[in-house]
């Protein structure tokens, strides 16, 4: 049993050491990105990435509560991202007016 709780442990550390890194360059994705798209969906997929890591502690300590916390993450993860896309929208929406406007002006 000792052996199985070892290994368990190594690919809970393993896994949330990649995850860290998966983390670090969707961040860097989302500096970086070139359009506001890439971007948006690096915050997403950062998001999802932290409930991983969130379930998979709450697994390796065995607390339960955690399972709750990253639900509630989930649902404001979302909400941010339709947040953020329906602000770009706007955006893009204006842009374009505008640019419309400039054309039919000239």
């Amino acid at each position: 049993m000792d052996t199985l709780s070892n290994v368990k442990e190594f690919v809970y550390i393993g896994v949330l050491i990649i995850l860290a890194v998966m983390l670090m360059l969707c961040l860097l994705r989302a500096v970086l990105g070139p359009r506001v798209a890439d971007r948006i969906v690096a915050v997403n997929m950062m998001g999802t990435m932290v409930i991983v890591m969130i379930a998979v502690l709450a697994v390796k300590m065995n607390e339960g509560y955690l399972i709750d916390i990253c639900l509630i993450y989930a649902m404001i993860s979302f909400l941010a991202v339709v947040v953020i896309t329906k602000v770009y929208m706007g955006v893009y929406r204006e842009r374009k007016i505008h640019e419309k406007e400039e054309r039919t002006d000239a």
